[in-house]
C-alpha cells in the first residue's frame, strides 16, 4: 500500500426537506384542517479516527464526499426522512485543515473521535406547524433549508513513540529494520526512504512505536525536498534518535545541519527530548571512529554511542536511553497535567 500523508476532500452535507402543504378531506370527518409534515434533515458530513488504518491512500481517488438531501414531509402529519450521514474514516493522528491550510479543523489522535464536518440543512415545516387561532387554513409551507460545503484539508501526522531523524544515507531504515519487523527499502545511495515508516520495537519486556523518517537536507523546514511534510511526522514523537553517519567528512556538521532545521522549523522539535548516536562504526578504523566520535561530543554537548545495525553494536543501548528519555518525559509531563486549577 502506498504511503499518503496530505489529501484534499470535498464534503457537502445534505439539503433539509421540504415541508408539505396538506389538507385533511374525509368523508364523516367534522373537522378537517391541515396535516401537512415536516421535512428531514439533510444529512451530516462526519470525520471519524478508526483503527486498521495509517494512510490517506483512500482520499487519493475520490475527494468528493456529499450527504443525501432529507425526505420532503407529506399529508396525514407524516415527516420526511433524515438523510444518511456520510462519515471519512481516517487515522489516528489526522489533522484537519480549512482550505486555506493554516486554520485547524479538528484534530484526531484517539481511536473513537468523531467531528462533524459539515452540518445538513433542517428540514422546513408544513402547513400544520402555522395553524394559529386566527388562522386555521394555512396554506404555505417552509422549504429546506440548504447544506453546508466545504473544501479541507486531511494531513497525518505519525502517532510514534521514537523518531529517527538524520541526514540521507544515515543508517536509519537499517536501523528500523534491525530492531523492528518492518522491511523498508534500504540500498547505498542516499534518499532510499520517500516515504515515512513505522515499526514495534520490544525491548526489555516493553514495547514503543519508532517512526522511520526520511532524510533530511538543508533547507527542509522550507520544503525543500518534502523536508516540511517530513518533520510534520516528527511533531508527535515523545524522544528522537539522531543518527549521524561516521563515514561522512565531519561527524559535528552533519549534527548541526539536522539541529537547524528541527529548530528552524519550530513547533516544539528543538525542545525534544534526544539521543545522539554514530551510525555505521562497523566501516571506521578505530582511529577514525574515536576522531569522529569526539567532533560529535563537542558539537552534541554529550557522548554519542557508538552504534552499528549490521553487527548489532550498541543497539540495545540506544533502545535503553530511549526507553529512559520517554520515561523521563512523561515524568515531567505528569505533574504539570495533575496540577490544580488555579484562578
Amino acid at each position: 500500500m502506498k504511503f499518503l500523508d496530505e489529501a484534499k476532500v470535498y464534503v457537502r452535507s445534505g439539503d433539509g426537506g421540504a415541508g408539505c402543504v396538506s389538507f385533511r378531506r374525509e368523508k364523516f370527518i367534522e373537522f378537517g384542517g391541515p396535516d401537512g409534515g415536516d421535512g428531514g434533515r439533510g444529512g451530516d458530513v462526519w470525520a471519524e479516527c478508526v483503527e486498521g488504518l495509517n494512510t490517506l491512500i483512500d482520499y487519493r481517488y475520490q475527494q468528493h464526499f456529499k450527504a443525501r438531501k432529507g425526505e420532503h414531509g407529506s399529508g396525514r402529519n407524516r415527516a420526511g426522512a433524515k438523510g444518511p450521514d456520510v462519515v471519512l474514516k481516517v487515522p489516528a493522528g489526522t489533522e484537519i485543515l480549512a482550505e486555506d491550510r493554516e486554520t485547524l479543523v479538528a484534530d484526531l489522535t484517539r481511536v473513537g473521535q468523531r467531528v462533524r464536518l459539515a452540518k445538513g440543512g433542517n428540514g422546513g415545516f408544513g402547513n400544520a406547524y402555522f395553524t394559529t387561532s386566527t388562522n386555521r387554513a394555512p396554506r404555505h409551507a417552509n422549504p429546506g433549508l440548504e447544506g453546508e460545503e466545504h473544501w479541507l484539508w486531511l494531513r497525518l501526522k505519525l502517532i510514534a513513540d521514537a523518531g529517527l531523524v538524520g541526514l540521507p544515507n544515515a543508517g536509519k531504515s537499517t536501523f528500523l529494520a534491525t530492531v523492528t519487523a518492518a522491511k523498508p527499502k534500504i540500498a547505498d545511495y542516499p534518499f532510499t526512504t520517500l516515504h515515512p515508516g513505522l515499526g514495534v520495537v520490544r525491548a526489555d519486556t516493553r514495547e514503543f512505536v519508532l517512526a522511520d523518517i526520511p532524510g533530511l537536507i538543508e533547507g527542509a523546514h522550507e520544503g525543500v525536498g518534502l523536508g516540511d511534510r517530513f518533520l510534520a511526522h516528527v511533531e508527535r514523537c515523545r524522544v528522537l534518535l539522531h543518527l549521524v553517519e561516521g563515514t561522512s567528512e565531519d561527524a559535528a556538521a552533519a549534527y548541526r545541519l539536522v539541529r537547524a532545521e528541527l529548530e528552524a522549523y519550530g513547533h516544539g522539535l528543538g525542545d525534544k527530548p534526544e539521543v545522539v548516536a554514530l551510525s555505521k562504526a562497523d566501516t571506521l578504523d578505530p582511529e577514525t571512529l574515536a576522531a569522529q566520535a569526539a567532533r560529535l561530543e563537542e558539537a552534541a554537548g554529550t557522548a554519542p554511542l557508538i552504534l552499528s545495525s549490521a553487527t548489532r553494536r550498541g543497539v540495545p543501548e540506544a533502545l535503553r536511553a530511549l526507553l529512559a528519555r520517554m520515561d523521563a518525559a512523561a515524568a515531567e509531563a505528569a505533574p504539570a497535567a495533575d496540577a490544580p486549577w488555579q484562578p
